[in-house]
């Protein structure tokens, strides 16, 4: 950062202070901005209700954005908004935020949007002693004896707001829009007749930008977390999350019963596909499928079925293998797409059936140790064939997707 140089017998002058001051702010900014990056970070800033009625209490916290080195001039350093910096409003105190115009009709509702914003004000006016040429040993008090107060702190702080939304009939209310160069923070629901603020009506939003995780939380790459699916749902983006790593794996497929003088073929596996997805909205939901197992054929007449494809949402997915065992699954869309194992064919004897379908990346492959088909091997595995003798075939193994972050 830069530094004043100051010489022994020489006058001192108030922009050697000023300089330090802006010197010291602009180098905490630039390392604020390599490590947080130019936009808003939130830290801290807890939402409790306040027990002075219908308000509620924010906590001590930080915010960050990128701002104008001076909006105006810093005493007698000129301004400067051709350059910008990542400037830190800190609170050290909680906050009292009122919530303005509550419902009055029974059963009416409104949600207000609890926002923040960083502020810099000059604050703390003083009457401040001046050297008075004339008589040294009697000061002025302020600028040339006038009295005049003059501002002695220039604060950055967390400015708070409570915006309401419209107010609704029954359901849940909806937020209203959030003010320009504004974040979001909480939402917190009021019903009419409320005379204080339900701890369990007040919700933190996904879109906030707070800040998920220390440093010593920190790990290098993908592994803070990890969400396994064994069967369809929903992932639901973390806080502070836009980018994931998504593995699928399609599921394998059954075999087919045999007949009195015939011995079955497996099924094939399931394909496997891993992508990197990014431009990820936390909070947002994405749909997850997951492959079943094919199922076995029996002697009563049940036909082996093909096993289910698999996938995280519209990003990546992986196919199942076929019934017919020679068409095994692929990976779709990933940046790593692998192709499942086809079954081994029956050769010669009927004693055994053919080998299920290796499941790529993980699935192995069944081989009929009796003489019903055995089930195939998880994730993905196809299910081995059945010997001569009427047996029933064997189940494949079901798909599976693994998301990190």
């Amino acid at each position: 950062m830069d530094r004043n140089i100051v010489y022994p017998g020489s006058i001192p002058l108030d922009t050697d202070m000023l300089s330090f001051n802006r010197n010291v702010m602009t180098a905490i900014g630039a390392l604020a901005q390599a490590t947080l990056g130019p936009g808003s970070v939130v830290d801290g800033l807890e939402c409790t209700p306040s027990p002075s009625g219908l308000a509620v209490q924010i906590g001590p916290g930080v915010i960050t954005g990128l701002e104008p080195l001076d909006f105006v001039p810093y005493r007698s350093l000129a301004a400067d908004t051709s350059d910008s910096i990542v400037k830190m409003g800190i609170n050290i105190a909680s906050t009292t935020v009122p919530l303005p115009s509550p419902p009055t009709t029974p059963g009416y509702s409104v949600a207000y949007l609890i926002e923040a914003t960083f502020q810099e004000i000059d604050t703390n006016p003083v009457v401040l002693p001046y050297y008075n040429a004339a008589n040294p040993s009697q000061p002025f008090s302020g600028p040339n004896g006038t009295l005049a107060q003059q501002f002695t702190m220039r604060r950055q702080v967390v400015q708070l707001q409570a915006k309401a939304g419209p107010v609704s009939a029954g359901g849940t209310p909806s937020l209203p829009p959030i003010d320009n160069g504004w974040v979001p923070l909480y939402s917190v629901v009021v019903n009419a007749g409320d005379l204080a603020v339900n701890l369990a009506n007040i919700t933190p939003l996904a879109t906030a930008p707070s800040l998920p995780y220390k440093l010593g939380q920190l790990k290098p790459g993908f592994g803070s977390g990890i969400a396994v699916f064994t069967s369809a749902g929903t992932f639901t983006v973390p806080a502070g999350v836009t980018q994931v790593q998504a593995e699928t794996w399609g599921a394998g497929a059954g075999s087919p019963a045999s007949t009195a003088t015939n011995a079955t073929e497996g099924g094939a596996g399931g394909g496997y596909a891993c992508k990197r997805v990014t431009g990820l909205t936390p909070g947002q939901p994405i749909e997850i499928i997951v492959g079943i197992g094919g199922q076995a054929g029996t002697v009563s007449g049940q036909p082996a079925t093909g096993g289910g494809s698999s996938a995280f949402g519209p990003y990546v997915g992986a196919t199942g293998g076929d019934a017919g065992g020679y068409t095994p699954g692929n990976g779709v869309f990933g940046d790593i797409n692998v192709q499942g194992g086809s079954a081994t064919p029956v050769f010669g004897s009927q004693l055994f059936g053919g080998q299920g379908g290796t499941g790529a990346m993980g699935g192995g492959m069944v081989s009929t140790t009796g003489q019903y088909g055995g089930n195939g091997w998880f994730p993905g595995g196809g299910a081995s064939g059945a010997a001569a003798g009427r047996y029933n075939g064997g189940q494949g193994a079901g798909g599976l997707v693994v998301v990190r972050w």
